[in-house]
């Protein structure tokens, strides 16, 4: 597996932690259980800079890039589909963000908000790693040639060094941490939204 490939999975296993942490405190505050508004703003804060700004940031400026090249279209098939999931991903983790940013506890609409956002979220991300894991990486690594592919494992390896001068990408590791341990949960649950069967057609 190519070095950059590689790097994505193992940042899609931390992001899937979150995840499961972010499910588990939905399931909280529908429960009725009180939520401090510091950890919605922290979700927030880790999908908006890791799981976007660093992860899907590399994808859409480094992989994306080398698999239109390769000969993928960039409006339409896979592509298309990540771009538009990035998207409408980024949507909710705004959700979280702009109820982060009050004051005092949650409102009823806050919470009712948190918990819409969280159960539109997960299982949307969950499934998009799921298509990218099973379909789109292995499609990539299909197409693209082992020279080219030598080339997209050092343009990543610069993407990560400029982002690590821009974002604290070691805190938001930390972070993920202290998200999955106060609210812990089984990654594996998460399985329910969606494998193979949410992926899309491999040619």
């Amino acid at each position: 597996m190519n070095k950059c490939i590689e790097s994505m999975m193992q940042e899609h296993e931390l992001i899937v932690g979150v995840l499961a942490a972010l499910q588990a405190m939905a399931e909280k505050l529908a429960a009725g259980g009180l939520v401090a508004r510091q950890d919605v703003a922290d979700f927030g804060r880790f999908f908006r800079d890791f799981a976007d700004k660093c992860h899907h940031g590399k994808e859409e400026d480094r992989l994306f890039v080398k698999m239109v090249e390769a000969g993928f279209p960039r409006d339409g098939g896979p592509i298309a589909v990540m771009l538009s999931e990035h998207d409408a991903g980024r949507q909710e983790v705004r959700s979280l963000l702009e109820i982060g940013v009050g004051t005092g506890p949650l409102n009823e609409a806050e919470r009712v908000k948190a918990i819409d956002s969280a159960r539109q979220f997960v299982p949307l991300l969950y499934a998009h790693i799921q298509k990218e894991n099973n379909v789109l990486y292995p499609m990539a690594q299909n197409a693209i040639a082992p020279g080219e592919f030598d080339l997209l494992d050092r343009s990543c390896e610069a993407f990560d060094k400029e982002i690590r001068a821009q974002i604290d990408v070691a805190g938001l590791k930390e972070l993920a941490t202290s998200l999955m341990r106060q609210y812990p949960a089984d990654p594996a649950h998460l399985a329910v939204y969606g494998g193979c069967g949410a992926c899309p057609p491999a040619a």
